[in-house]
């Protein structure tokens, strides 16, 4: 008998898709290539920070999951914790990791099994943003080694990716179309989606 495998995707407008004109985003696309037969829920909102994936996390989160089954969770958010806004960042950075590590704990301790996608670049931000992304990037993933959760790089690849730079310059600044959501599904794919899918959860 298969696993009943559902999972929750959690975070900002990259989660939701937004920009795709097929409307799949890199969630869609995944789970496209995803073997296995999930039930997925895209919780994705856009302009959320870490504060308000965390604020409504379990509250959403909670009602699809099921006793008995392989419940899980996939979090992505940063992008929007390191834009500038009136001279300062509206996340402080050791605020995002904090959120992000109360997310890692609650789910070790509903026993979802977690993985988190690093932040992608927002490219009409500026360099200043995307150093701030890529380090934030790099904080996310040691965080994610120390708990021995999965984290897929994706700030520095899609920024020198010029299908992703492409697209999203001739779209709002942020969000590619269906080239760059290709792109980032190839990076999730390419890196411990199925080894992550294919191991049992908690």
């Amino acid at each position: 008998m298969s696993r009943d495998i559902r999972i929750s995707f959690i975070g900002d407008s990259f989660v939701q898709g937004i920009g795709d004109p097929e409307h799949r985003g890199w969630v869609g696309r995944v789970l496209q290539a995803t073997p296995r037969n999930v039930t997925a829920f895209n919780l994705g909102i856009r302009r959320n920070s870490s504060e308000d994936v965390l604020r409504r996390c379990w509250q959403e989160v909670e009602p699809r999951t099921l006793p008995g089954a392989d419940n899980r969770l996939v979090i992505s958010f940063g992008s929007n914790d390191t834009i500038e806004e009136d001279g300062k960042v509206r996340i402080d950075p050791a605020r995002c990791l904090d959120n992000l590590a109360s997310i890692l704990d609650e789910s070790e301790q509903r026993a979802m099994t977690a993985l988190v996608v690093g932040p992608p670049p927002v490219i009409d931000a500026g360099e200043g943003h995307l150093r701030r992304t890529s380090k934030l990037a790099d904080e996310m993933a040691a965080l994610c080694r120390q708990r021995q959760v999965p984290f897929i790089a994706t700030t520095q690849g899609l920024a020198s990716d010029p299908t992703w730079t492409r697209e999203v310059m001739a779209g709002d600044g942020a969000h590619p179309g269906s080239g760059g959501y290709t792109k980032l599904t190839d990076i999730v794919l390419t890196s411990l989606w199925h080894e992550w899918i294919a191991h049992p959860g908690h």
